[in-house]
């Protein structure tokens, strides 16, 4: 595996544990509003596996959990090797991933591999694709929605909301195919440093409020992230 960055201490990333969050380097989608672009396009600066299991290692009894993101994790043919050796010290495992990959996340699942799953879910089906940057397998994108909602694995989803791309309609739509779920969070869109497209427009706060309460009539479950609801 190929891994782009290492956040050595988050309090945030992972539920009710102190963990810490690994990226891999690549992904398959090229979200305009992604933070990650240079991580995306493997023009980061790299860490070998045998570095970040070192520190893993190391710190075995200080963190309890470890973040798995990227970019995507599931490109890789061998996550389901180094996620044996993360859990043969110990840790919990949450995986971070964008769907596309259904069966690899089925098996890593059942393997006992993964301890906790949160899924992006970009939008709506009509725009799906743009919002990814590529074209999308939707099929591997509802497979993978469907295994989270049978609650194999405790699971979150979640929608960063831009206004280039998103509208209470779309939101709805995703709000319709998520009703079941335990949780959806709507993440404020932030404006950064890395992003793959500058030029994304995001909501107020106050907007993004307003697009929140109407999810939640529809999505009980729905939450917000990065702003106070």
């Amino acid at each position: 595996m190929r891994f782009g960055g290492l956040q050595k201490l988050t309090l945030l990333d992972y539920p009710e544990r102190v963990a810490c969050t690994v990226f891999c380097v690549g992904c398959d989608f090229r979200c305009p509003f992604c933070h990650n672009g240079s991580i995306v396009a493997g023009t980061s600066d790299e860490w070998t596996e045998e570095e970040i299991l070192t520190f893993l290692s190391k710190r075995r009894h200080v963190l309890e959990g470890v973040c798995l993101t990227g970019g995507e994790p599931l490109l890789y043919p061998d996550v389901a090797d180094f996620l044996r050796e993360v859990k043969g010290m110990g840790y919990s495992v949450k995986l971070d991933t964008n769907g596309s990959f259904p069966y690899k996340l089925k098996y890593l699942v059942d393997g006992g591999l993964v301890d906790y799953v949160a899924m992006d879910v970009k939008n709506d089906i009509p725009m799906y694709c743009a919002t990814s940057g590529t074209e999308v397998d939707l099929n591997a994108i509802e497979q993978s929605i469907e295994f989270l909602l049978q609650g194999t694995v405790p699971y979150e989803f979640r929608t960063t909301v831009t206004r280039t791309f998103h509208t209470a309609s779309s939101l709805s739509e995703v709000a319709e195919r998520l009703r079941r779920a335990d949780k959806w969070y709507l993440q404020q869109f932030v404006h950064g440093t890395d992003l793959i497209d500058p030029l994304v427009e995001g909501y107020t706060d106050d907007e993004l409020r307003k697009l929140y309460r109407i999810v939640k009539e529809i999505c009980p479950n729905a939450m917000l992230r990065g702003i106070e609801d």
